[in-house]
């Protein structure tokens, strides 16, 4: 019996297992469905914006044609409406052309009317004469002058019609010159009349002439006469003024030489400091150290100090090492090309004591070459690079001595006096 029992149970624990695996696996298929149904939602919802971008897209792609079609449309309306403006204008052109040509065809043809009636009128002047030949030859001058006299005023009115038809400058132009034409006829045939035949009128028209010649003359050698005149009066005003300043500079050259004469020169204010740097120099580096020494009265009576070569350098750390002196500052330094020599100039100063210094070394122009003072003051770097580089000035020491300005292949040195340029296009 407990053999059965325990058959039964395990019987009956083994059926529970199977069922609680069946069910486990029945939930494991749920969750699985559940899934592939959520997965399956996904992939429709990725599909709908898919879609939806894709139709996006494709809205706003009809969106940019209906947009090029409209500026495609408006810019057929705008070379439309050119177009027509364009014609409207050709039209208006081409019917004030017609009015223009018509305006002229009346204009013709009244001057054509007037002018037949002025033959007429002509010719009724011509027939009265021709009845009236019996008479004297002046009245008949008389009436062909009063004839041609009606023919220049029936000339002017015509003249005058046209212009005021015609509204136009030219024509305006036209008419007044016309008027001034029939004017000198009226008046020539006056002059004929009063005179009673046509000789005198000739000679009182050259006569007129010769008036006039005269007159032209007259004013040309007046004008030739004011600018002769006028140029010789600036001729001797410049020759005066020049006279007048060559004379100045004659009697200041003369006072400045008597006054000269008569006194002595002062002594500088500055004659101490060049005592005072010639002083500490010689008991440093010994008499032979400096070749001249004096106040440049030119220069704000700067004291100057005129190195030898061979002790330039030595005189220059002086200059700036010694506490009495104490030249720290190199204000300016340059060279120049004296033809006879080269000659570098120092500029220094003092901010210690507040004084000022020149030096000068004067250097050999056949062979230019001059201790450098860079490594005394870095200041010089530069300026010994310009005076190598434009003058051929060489610096014995010099950290970088090469062109400055021109190039490294250039041929001379143009500050040079006798600087040719190789180049003959430079």
């Amino acid at each position: 019996m407990a053999n059965d029992d325990r058959r039964d149970e395990k019987k009956a624990l083994t059926e529970q297992d199977e069922k609680t695996s069946g069910k486990k696996s029945a939930e494991e298929r749920v969750r699985e469905i559940k899934r592939r149904k959520e997965e399956a939602k996904r992939a429709a919802e990725g599909d709908a914006e898919v879609k939806s971008e894709a139709k996006l897209s494709a809205e706003e792609r009809v969106r940019e044609i209906k947009r090029k079609k409209a500026a495609a449309a408006d810019s057929a309306k705008a070379n439309a409406d050119k177009k027509s403006a364009a014609e409207a204008r050709v039209a208006e052109i081409k019917r004030r052309k017609e009015a223009a040509q018509a305006g002229s065809a009346e204009e013709t043809s009244s001057a054509g009317s007037a002018k037949k009636g002025a033959e007429e009128r002509v010719r009724e002047i011509k027939r009265k004469k021709e009845a009236a030949a019996g008479g004297s030859p002046e009245p008949n001058a008389d009436k062909k002058s009063a004839a041609e006299a009606r023919v220049a005023e029936i000339k002017r009115r015509k003249a005058e019609a046209a212009a005021k038809k015609a509204g136009g400058d030219e024509a305006g132009k036209k008419l007044s010159a016309e008027e001034r034409v029939a004017e000198i006829k009226r008046k020539k045939e006056a002059a004929k009349r009063k005179a009673g035949e046509g000789e005198p009128a000739a000679d009182a028209k050259s006569a007129a002439q010769q008036r006039v010649a005269e007159i032209k003359r007259k004013k040309a050698l007046a004008a030739q006469k004011k600018q002769a005149d006028g140029e010789a009066g600036d001729k001797s005003d410049r020759e005066k003024k020049i006279a007048a300043m060559k004379a100045k500079a004659a009697a200041k050259k003369a006072a400045a030489k008597r006054e000269a004469q008569a006194e002595p020169e002062a002594p500088s204010v500055n004659e101490p400091l060049l005592a005072k740097y010639v002083a500490v120099i010689k008991e440093r580096l010994g008499d032979e150290a400096l070749e001249a020494a004096y106040i440049n009265r030119l220069a704000k009576e700067v004291p100057t100090l005129v190195a030898k070569p061979e002790a330039y350098r030595a005189v220059a750390e002086l200059l700036k090492s010694d506490e009495r002196l104490h030249f720290e500052y190199l204000a300016e330094i340059h060279g120049t090309d004296f033809e006879t020599h080269m000659e570098m100039y120092l500029h220094l100063y003092s901010y210690k004591n507040r004084q000022a210094v020149a030096l000068k070394v004067k250097v050999d122009r056949d062979a230019p070459e001059i201790d450098s003072v860079t490594p005394v003051w870095k200041g010089a770097d530069w300026p010994e690079r310009e005076a190598y580089d434009l003058l051929g000035i060489r610096f014995k020491g010099h950290p970088n001595l090469t062109r400055i300005m021109m190039p490294d292949d250039w041929v001379g040195h143009p500050l040079r006096k006798d600087y040719e340029p190789h180049d003959a296009e430079v």
